[in-house]
């Protein structure tokens, strides 16, 4: 009698765990995984068909946008930046043709052309919807701008036209599915091109810093803002600065030095010294604001009369420097009268934190507007009829003597390896070296014991406390140290002003340096860094200096260039790492739970399924 094999016990032969031989159903869904993931590696995450049509649509309206600015846009020079000639591009046209020549490149770059690749080592289809949308909106804000100064589209010449719609043609970008491609690993480059990546960088930087502060117009510096702020996204979101960070992450040391050696350069490059004026008064005020984010930044104290500070510092330095408004008639070397307003401000912080640092959130914010309104008060009733005649009053100390150090005197051009360094540019230099100083003193601060001891503070203080943390002393520190700060920029704000007033030491107002101002400059830069209270502070000193035309309206444009900042970048324009990952915790999270579900499983070759599949 002949017996029948059973299929169960021939199946579990088959399958016995050191055979390795996956069932047919298994190896079936395999292939089925390997043939998606092939479909989506060609077709895009979006599942749509390839995307070299869109790309060569962009890339042709790049081109078609860059040569747009050859042609004259209006007949008339009655429109600042002259666009009445053909063949050079003069004014809002240069911006165009910035942004068209960009969009062609980094189009180029996202098909694969060999030597552009390097632009797009994260996707290319974010960038180019970022460059898209700034080159249509310079474009067209120049155009309308064209038609509602002169009266009218029909004083635009044909070529104001062919630029409205070549830039409108790069939109298409927005159609573009998001690249399936993960990020390209970078290629090792050698040492000596690296430090020349560096370089370039910085010069870039340098000269696009320069070109935005130095615009003659307000029409210009509209565009200029809007076409480097997409520009700027652009280049983050292409990868490009993650690049250049790591590199300059690798060469610190360099990148430092190329960073000061651009900020020096910076006077030189000014045909006048108005706008160096203007990084003096940026200086300053990033110094400031550096030392309210230690306060606010990295001990998570909420002070809205820090400006205080800075007026206890240069109120020093005015009545110790042999101002003939002076009540002491004295007049102390710069050093001493930096080291007495530096210890005079760090008193008025300990003073003022003692017995306020017990407070927490909205009631120490009370207490410190209320200390900043206070010091303006009294500095203005100081006039001899209200009080001692110590400050004079609403008058202030004018006539402070400009610096003199070491026989090197701040009010005169001097001349250096050939280069004329000019009144303001002293200062611009001395400003830049006490900015340096408060960097170094503001990174040793937060790498050190007492630095941590600050983060604890500011994330929890319960829990800091639990730990052994004095959160009192920490605190105390803290302001004391942000204080001292302020004291040293005001000893330098008062020579280079001239004069000082009640007035410039307000809680808010349209003019920089207030309260309102560095605290937005901290919060906006980003908190607990350093180079974003240093951009948050030109930024918004900047702005308002060059919106001046605006008149009335000034303030109405800067309040609604915050509130879309704030709605599209609320961790600060260069935010750490931790205000990062809170703001963007969602998406971190979504992230995570899309990897799961199309990861291949290595032992059994087959997809996991979703949960609850």
């Amino acid at each position: 009698m002949t017996t029948k094999p059973d299929k169960n016990n021939e199946n579990d032969k088959n399958n016995q765990p050191g055979e390795n031989i996956p069932s047919t159903e298994a190896a079936k869904n395999a292939e089925e995984t390997k043939a998606a993931t092939a479909t989506k590696a060609t077709t895009g995450a979006t599942g749509t068909k390839s995307p070299g049509l869109l790309h060569w649509i962009v890339a042709a309206g790049g081109l078609a946008t860059f040569a747009s600015t050859f042609l004259a846009w209006t007949y008339t020079t009655e429109f600042p930046g002259n666009l009445t000639v053909t063949g050079y591009p003069g004014g809002l046209q240069v911006l165009t043709l910035v942004a068209g020549l960009l969009l062609t490149l980094f189009a180029l770059a996202g098909l694969g052309v060999k030597g552009l690749r390097w632009l797009t080592p994260a996707g290319s289809t974010n960038a180019l919807r970022l460059l898209a949308l700034g080159a249509f909106g310079t474009t067209w804000y120049a155009v309308l701008a064209i038609a509602v100064e002169l009266g009218g589209l029909v004083n635009l010449e044909p070529g104001g036209f062919v630029a409205a719609v070549a830039s409108a043609i790069p939109l298409a970008a927005l159609a573009l599915p998001q690249d399936a491609r993960p990020p390209a690993e970078p290629k090792d480059l050698p040492s000596w091109a690296q430090i020349l990546v560096l370089v370039a960088a910085f010069a870039i930087g340098l000269y696009a810093v320069s070109y935005g502060i130095s615009t003659e117009y307000g029409e210009l510096f509209i565009g200029y803002l809007i076409l480097a702020g997409c520009v700027a996204a652009a280049l983050n979101k292409s990868g490009l600065m993650s690049r250049v960070s790591a590199i300059a992450s690798a060469h610190r040391q360099i990148a430092v030095i190329a960073a000061f050696v651009a900020a020096a350069v910076f006077p030189f490059t000014q045909e006048n010294d108005t706008f160096t004026v203007i990084a003096v008064n940026i200086l300053i005020f990033a110094t400031v604001a550096l030392g309210l984010n230690i306060v606010v930044g990295l001990a998570g104290l909420l002070d809205l009369g820090y400006v205080a500070f800075l007026g206890v510092g240069a109120y020093t330095a005015a009545l110790v420097s042999g101002s003939t408004a002076s009540a002491l008639g004295v007049q102390l070397p710069f050093f001493a009268a930096v080291v007495i307003g530096a210890v005079v401000a760090l008193v008025f912080g300990v003073v003022i934190g003692a017995p306020t640092l017990r407070l927490h959130g909205d009631y120490l914010a009370i207490v410190t507007l209320g200390f900043g309104e206070i010091f303006r008060i009294t500095v203005n009733n100081m006039d001899g009829d209200n009080g001692p005649q110590i400050t004079n009053g609403p008058n202030g100390i004018p006539n402070i003597p400009a610096l003199d150090i070491f026989g090197y005197d701040f009010s005169q051009t001097h001349t250096f390896l050939g280069l004329e360094i000019s009144l303001y540019a002293n200062y611009y230099l001395l400003m830049l070296l006490v900015m340096v100083l408060v960097v170094v003193v503001f990174s040793r601060a937060q790498d050190s014991r007492i630095g941590r001891a600050w983060v604890a503070i500011r994330e929890d203080e319960t829990a800091a406390t639990a730990m052994g943390i004095n959160g009192f002393r920490v605190k105390l520190i803290a302001f004391a140290l942000g204080a001292t700060l302020a004291g040293v920029a005001g000893t330098v704000q008062a020579h280079f002003q001239g004069t000082v007033l009640p007035e410039m030491y307000m809680f808010s107002g349209p003019v920089a340096p207030n309260s309102a101002f560095l605290l937005a400059a901290v919060i906006l830069g980003g908190m607990g860094t350093i180079r974003g209270p240093i951009l948050g502070a030109a930024l918004l000193f900047l702005i308002p200096a060059k919106l001046a035309f605006l008149a009335d309206y000034q303030l109405l444009a800067f309040g609604l260039a915050l509130i879309l900042l704030m709605r599209f970048r609320p961790e600060g324009l260069i935010p750490n790492r931790r205000a990062k990952l809170e703001f963007h915790e969602h998406q971190e999270s979504a992230d995570q739970h899309d990897v799961p579900e199309r990861r291949q499983s290595a032992e059994s070759g087959a997809t996991t399924a979703k949960a609850g599949a």
